[in-house]
């Protein structure tokens, strides 16, 4: 992969080439945002090694005067912006997966600006954090004041935009849960992951495994992203029954399998992961919507589970491609 980096002044800012290699790691994808507090990606989309800031030009060279923020650095009708959330690594799997599919099809990646920052990621921690196992306690969750997260995400809504972004991506589950706060009063479409998924899911035709009973998806997620409901309205406006997990499932199977992912016991929370998916398809469901980037990546390839799991982003992957291909065919 032919890529460069080059450092300003704070906030920190990079400028990456085109892409023309796929790669495997997410890591070694762009290694410089996993250990910068606060990042801006930029990819034109161009053949030539220059990027645009403003009227300016930007070879090779780092320029801590310019301020990217007063003028469009992209002008391309299919311009994306991606909003990084809680995982930096979800962030990287979706572009690995963009410049990936979209390479596969003969094409070149979408130009895209992409914002993340230590701060926010922190902010979200401590939110899901405060939501844990809410959803099934009779006592009221505590009152986390969002405000902050809210405004921090408008502001990179308005910075994405005035980049010349024509459609925003958040290839993060929790930061679904202010989608309609985001989206108020944004000029151009947010797209949404459980609108994608629905969207596939309702495309693909499914069956139900039972005669007479109701097509049903199962859900494994956080707490704090079943409780704000991200997933669970859209699937069923399609017509389909969401099946959650049980609250003996979320207390001793998920919540163990995630304290055994942040002690590295990679077993053990694969072994768990297991046993949720296999209680939920038990009681039936079609297919199960795994809305957790960590436990996404926990199964092998090979793992036969895969085939009734989706990542929901992969959806929006798909969908942010249809979105960028339909505007270049509009402009042709």
């Amino acid at each position: 992969m032919s890529i460069s980096f080059y450092k300003l002044n704070y906030p920190a800012q990079f400028l990456g080439k085109k892409y023309r290699q796929r790669t495997h790691s997410c890591a070694k994808l762009f290694p410089a945002l996993a250990t910068q507090f606060s990042s801006i990606l930029v990819h034109s989309g161009e053949s030539d090694d220059s990027q645009k800031c403003g009227r300016s030009s930007i070879l090779n060279i780092s320029l801590p005067n310019k301020d990217c923020s007063r003028g469009s650095v992209l002008n391309q009708a299919n311009a994306i912006g991606i909003i990084g959330g809680a995982s930096i690594d979800s962030t990287m799997n979706f572009l690995q997966k963009l410049t990936q599919w979209t390479s596969e099809e003969g094409k070149d990646c979408p130009p895209f600006l992409l914002c993340s920052d230590t701060q926010l990621r922190e902010e979200l921690l401590v939110y899901e954090r405060s939501s844990s196992l809410s959803l099934y306690t009779r006592a009221p969750s505590s009152h986390f004041d969002y405000t902050p997260i809210v405004e921090n995400l408008r502001h990179k809504r308005e910075y994405l935009v005035r980049g010349g972004s024509r459609c925003l991506v958040m290839p993060c589950h929790l930061l679904h849960s202010w989608h309609d706060d985001i989206s108020n009063g944004c000029s151009i479409p947010i797209l949404h992951m459980g609108e994608c998924v629905a969207k596939e899911l309702k495309e693909a035709k499914l069956k139900p495994l039972e005669t007479g009973s109701p097509l049903r998806i199962g859900l494994v997620a956080t707490d704090a992203i079943l409780r704000a409901g991200v997933y669970q309205k859209k699937i069923q406006d399609e017509g389909f029954e969401v099946v959650l997990p049980d609250k003996a499932t979320m207390e001793h199977v998920l919540l163990p399998a995630t304290e055994a992912l942040n002690r590295k016991d990679i077993e053990g929370a694969r072994n768990l992961l297991r046993i949720a998916l296999q209680v939920l398809l038990v009681r039936a469901v079609n297919m199960v919507l795994i809305a957790s980037h960590d436990l996404c990546n926990l199964l092998p390839q090979d793992d036969p589970l895969l085939k009734k799991c989706i990542d929901p982003v992969d959806a929006l992957v798909r969908s942010t491609i249809r979105w960028s291909q339909s505007v270049e065919e509009c402009s042709s």
